[in-house]
């Protein structure tokens, strides 16, 4: 590869790290064509970019990134095959490969940079599998707030039952 493409490389990880609130490092090696075939379908249909980089490449695109130093954690661990995950969902990733572990034991994770947070180790992986997403977190907000709504319109609701039947008693004891 000539250093313009390196070059090139570099650049485009730089810029898709700098935009990404959210990535994973991963482990694919000794993984068959069928199971990367499954991988590659499963980012698909969770909307996360897989790339497969070099270690070295991404070393430099690190080191090049704004998050400079929030990635430094994550530099040791650039070490034998590694791709790398984009997601903007924070925990589509990792329940992604927590299903795909259930065949197997690839792919490992090695470290995940979620929201400004670094998260180091495989053992991680049930921990960010339970991030809620964005939309998760909107809709159990907007279920508290309408959870005494509806509190309050089921009791004026059945007051005003008992409401109607009191009137009626009443009218039928004048009569």
């Amino acid at each position: 590869m000539k250093k313009i493409q390196k070059g090139s490389i570099i650049d485009s990880l730089t810029e898709a790290i700098d935009n990404s609130s959210n990535f994973y490092l991963a482990d694919i090696s000794d993984l068959n064509a069928a199971d990367t075939y499954k991988l590659r379908k499963a980012c698909f249909d969770k909307k996360v970019k897989l790339q497969v980089v070099k270690n070295t490449l991404l070393k430099k695109a690190f080191e090049k990134s704004n998050k400079n130093g929030s990635l430094d954690e994550l530099l040791p661990l650039l070490k034998q095959n590694t791709c790398i995950m984009f997601s903007e969902t924070a925990n589509a990733p990792a329940q992604m490969i927590k299903e795909l572990r259930k065949n197997g034991e690839k792919p490992i994770l090695k470290a995940a940079y979620v929201q400004e947070s670094v998260y180091v180790g495989d053992n991680q992986l049930s921990t960010l599998a339970s991030i809620k997403s964005k939309e998760e977190l909107l809709g159990d907000i907007i279920m508290l707030l309408q959870s005494p709504i509806k509190n309050v319109i089921s009791c004026l609701q059945s007051g005003q039952n008992k409401l109607t039947g009191l009137v009626k008693a009443l009218e039928e004891r004048a009569n």
